[in-house]
């Protein structure tokens, strides 16, 4: 991101902060009149909004009254009252965009002002937050707030069933998880009746640590799946051959873009070992896939770092909280690679049925904002790909923490020394520490070294997140040492203990830079809230796993160069300005990864908002005989197509083949020989009689309400099937969008190009098979009408 870009949105930023004081000083006029209002008189004034608004009046005309009314309803119920930053967040999440604020500064108080304006439109406000446990605190404690103001509100929790989801998104707000609410979304399109959606729709959505969610969770797809079927014991055999390779003999690893390719020596070996001839030909496609997962699993990804193993089960874990992803599995065989590679016990794969982005998901909303203590360094992506501004929200105080400059070191062993060093100084003075560090396995090399060093402290990673409420709420007293995860980053404020103002506040310790700049601000940001006191120093070093995704040819040269005092200090070249490097160039990495996942999956949502919006119809038609018209129509039309390019061509059309897919949509009378040499002209001529009969018989179908509700269940089912079918297509497409790399062509044209046909060709499919599936009801219909007649 350039240099001159970061300061137009910074002076852009700037203007917007004084628009937005104008506004708050007309909000703040109006606290005297309604601090004297009784409850009664403030709760009347929710109607009287809506029917404002309902009359014509606009959002901005009636904002003013609305977060004064907030602001005295948070007074009588909480016992806060927004200070006027957190009524400049307000405005800039009322205007659909993203609102920067420091940690510690109220976020989650300042969400209750727009939250409150959306919902009365009464299209439903969804809050989102980064787990289930901060939901259910802010639908608990804030929700107080809009209950008092004569609002609904609803807690959308995971493993509940239809009714009480439901209930929750009737409500005027809905709090929950992006992935639950995402996850609904794709259940309410998976559905055989309108009674069961759970969804009023996407109208507005206030994200909290929105950059976690819409950037950090983007590169992992919502994915619903059932079990495919597919044998699971290939896993062991192929788990065990990729533990005998070797990098740089069998295998080449690229950690930068988490891809291990196969050498000749490695293709042979296999060759030799299944007794064939070519890894590659089609036949031995299956082998190739479930080799291809186990060498991800064995060389890519880390127990401890991407997963756990808890009671005998793989957990994924979230790489930006260090939380575990509650019933998240890997797809397409990994997560059955990984356990093969464990030597657990392998649960059969999963089928994708139905799957969506978060990007594409949260862009459906007609209003989208968020908050967050660092969405400045990724605001190009952000506009970019969800149109959103990033405006920065001053402190209600200043901002008096420490923040020292990285300390460089060339070795693990000395960067973990002067870790001690620094804990044993710090703890000295009794102020509490939280260690920040990037992953389980680090966490807890971390806490071996300062048990080794005699040094008291408690760790809280994805092991023991049980214990993180308690955990957090001590981690501010006096002489506490706490090691983290990145799960300690975001949505809990750490309260400092009495007296730890007075000696210093809250010390950070990070031992890792972490893939993105916004983590490592986000964990600066657990110290000086509010305008405490507070410091934070990180203390790092070149074989730190992030230097692990950099050019090992840029850091072979810059190592060449370094200097180092007698602890292993860096002194030369200046290694913070290496280390920056190195985080851009992940970052960009990462960038590059979103964007390519984007392009591939902007083709595949407007194929599922098409089939979407086909179920759809198929469920709300009352009238269900013009759909079926329709596809017969299409169904025919399709046919006709793909045997006769042209209008009198009848040279190499397989007549048999034709006869077979009309006899089996309309159950024709006539055989083949009767369709022999006739262009498509006679032909059509010749079937005229029995294209009119057979419309009529269709119609017979609308007349008995058993046979359109079974019609529509053989539509939705075989609607899902192809879309199933399709998914997977698509999956393999993408696959190989790398190899159409190597060619002249752009990879992505020619991918859309493909992606484009298979959708035709699924929905050609399914209009036939819909309508060789009605030929028994139609069979059916036309019985009962000779009986009766």
């Amino acid at each position: 991101m350039s240099l001159l870009y970061n300061k137009y949105m910074e002076l852009k930023s700037r203007s917007e902060t004084k628009k937005l004081y104008r506004s708050v000083e007309k909000i703040n006029a109006l606290e005297a009149t309604y601090s004297t209002f009784s409850d009664e008189e403030l709760q009347l004034k929710t109607s009287e909004l809506k029917e404002s608004l309902q009359g014509g009046a606009s959002m901005e005309e009636i904002r003013p009254h609305a977060f004064a009314i907030v602001r005295e309803a948070a007074k009588r119920t909480i016992g806060l009252r927004h200070y006027d930053v957190q009524l400049i967040g307000g405005l800039v999440l009322s205007d659909g965009s993203i609102a920067q604020m420091q940690t510690g500064e109220g976020k989650t108080l300042v969400s209750t002002l727009p939250s409150f304006l959306f919902a009365l439109f009464g299209k439903g406000v969804h809050v989102i937050t980064s787990n289930e446990y901060l939901a259910k605190r802010d639908f608990e404690l804030m929700g107080q707030i809009h209950r008092f103001l004569g609002l609904t509100v609803g807690l959308n929790q995971s493993g509940t069933d239809v009714p009480v989801k439901q209930e929750a998104y009737r409500c005027d707000i809905t709090y929950g998880t992006g992935n639950e609410f995402g996850f609904d979304y794709l259940r309410d399109n998976m559905v055989s009746h309108l009674s069961q959606k759970v969804q009023r729709g996407q109208a507005y959505t206030i994200i909290d640590e929105i950059d976690s969610i819409l950037i950090d969770e983007a590169r992992t797809p919502l994915i619903i799946a059932n079990k495919s079927g597919a044998s699971t014991e290939l896993f062991h055999i192929t788990a065990m051959l990729a533990k005998s390779f070797k990098i740089g003999e069998e295998v080449e690893v690229d950690l930068p873009s988490r891809q291990v390719h196969m050498k000749e020596e490695g293709m042979l070996k296999v060759e030799n070992m299944f007794g064939i001839d070519n890894l590659y030909s089609a036949e031995h496609q299956i082998l190739y896939h479930y080799l291809n997962q186990s060498l991800q699993a064995e060389f890519i990804l880390r127990r401890d770092v991407d997963y756990i193993v808890k009671e005998g089960k793989v957990e994924l874990v979230d790489a930006f909280t260090g939380r575990v992803m509650e019933g998240r599995n890997l797809s397409n065989g990994l997560h059955q690679a990984i356990e093969a590679k464990e030597g657990l016990e392998i649960n059969e794969e999963n089928l994708t049925q139905a799957t969506v982005t978060v990007q594409n998901y949260f862009r459906m909303y007609q209003v989208l904002s968020g908050m967050t203590g660092s969405a400045l360094p990724a605001q190009k992506e952000f506009m970019d790909i969800y149109h959103l501004d990033v405006i920065e929200i001053p402190t209600n105080r200043p901002n008096i923490r420490r923040d020292g400059p990285d300390l460089v070191y060339a070795t693990l062993k000395d960067k973990y020394q002067r870790v001690v060093e620094e804990v044993k100084t710090i703890h000295a003075t009794g102020r509490p520490i939280l260690i920040g560090t990037t992953s389980i396995k680090q966490s807890e090399k971390v806490s071996e070294i300062l048990t080794k060093a005699s040094i008291p402290h408690s760790l809280l990673n994805a092991k023991t997140e049980e214990q993180e409420a308690r955990m957090i709420s001590i981690a501010g007293q006096k002489g506490q040492i706490t090691i983290s995860t990145n799960m300690a980053g975001r949505g809990t404020d750490i309260l400092l203990g009495e007296g730890v103002s007075e000696i210093g506040g809250l010390h950070i310790l990070g031992t890792e830079r972490h893939e993105s700049k916004r983590i490592d601000m986000q964990l600066r940001g657990r110290a000086g809230r509010q305008g405490d006191p507070g410091s934070s120093q990180f203390i790092v070093s070149l074989e730190d796993d992030l230097l692990n995704q950099y050019d090992d040819e840029e850091l072979e040269k810059w190592v060449k160069k370094l200097q180092t005092d007698e602890t292993g200090f860096i002194t030369s070249p200046d290694p913070r300005k290496f280390m920056n490097k190195v985080q851009e160039s992940v970052e960009n990495n990462h960038f590059s990864g979103r964007v390519h996942l984007l392009k591939l999956e902007d083709h595949l949502d407007q194929q599922r908002k098409a089939v979407y919006g086909i179920r759809n119809d198929i469920l709300k038609d009352t009238e269900f005989l013009p759909y079926i018209m329709e596809q017969f129509e299409q169904a025919y039309k399709d046919i006709m197509d793909g045997f006769f390019f042209e209008a009198g061509m009848k040279e190499n059309v397989d007549y048999e083949y034709l006869h077979g897919r009309i006899h089996s949509m309309m159950n024709t009378s006539y055989n083949v020989d009767d369709l022999n040499e006739k262009d498509r002209r006679e032909l059509e001529l010749f079937m005229d009689e029995d294209l009119v009969n057979y419309r009529t018989s269709l119609s017979l179908i609308a007349e008995n309400e058993e046979m359109v509700h079974t019609a529509k269940g053989f539509a939705l089912s075989l609607l899902d099937e192809a879309w199933i079918r399709h998914l997977d297509v698509m999956d393999e497409l993408k696959d190989g969008i790398g190899l159409r790399g190597y060619g002249q062509e752009d990879p992505y044209r020619l991918f859309q190009l493909e992606a484009f046909q298979a959708f035709e060709g699924m929905l050609r499919d399914y209009r036939y098979q819909l309508l060789v599936n009605l030929r028994t009801l139609i069979m059916k219909a036309q019985e009962e009408e000779g009986q009766e007649a």
